[in-house]
C-alpha cells in the first residue's frame, strides 16, 4: 500500500510541472493564477498522501485545511488585486 501512494504522490509531482510551467509562461496574469491555485490545490492533495504514508492522517488534514484556506484567500487578494488594476487580462512588463 506504501508503494501504490508513493506512485501516487510522484504522479502528481509530475502533474504539477505542467501548472508550473503555466504559472511561469503564462500569457496572461489570469494564466498564472490559475497556475497557482492549481499547484495549491495539488499540494493539499499531496499533503494528504503524506499522512497516509507517515500514518499520521488526522495531523496532515489540519494541516492541508489550513494550507487549502491560505491559497484560497492567497489567489482571491491577488485577482482582486489585478482586477482593481485592470490588469488581468493582458501582460504588463517592465522593461
Amino acid at each position: 500500500m506504501i508503494s501504490f501512494f508513493l506512485s501516487i504522490s510522484l504522479g502528481i509531482c509530475f502533474l504539477m510541472l505542467f501548472s508550473l510551467y503555466r504559472t511561469v509562461f503564462g500569457p496572461t496574469v489570469l494564466d498564472r493564477l490559475i497556475g497557482v491555485n492549481a499547484i495549491g490545490s495539488k499540494t493539499v492533495v499531496l499533503l494528504l498522501l503524506i499522512g497516509f504514508l507517515y500514518e499520521r492522517i488526522d495531523m496532515f488534514v489540519d494541516i492541508a485545511l489550513a494550507y487549502a484556506f491560505l491559497n484560497f484567500i492567497a489567489v482571491l487578494a491577488a485577482s482582486r488585486y489585478f482586477h482593481k488594476r485592470k490588469g488581468l487580462y493582458e501582460e504588463s512588463f517592465m522593461d
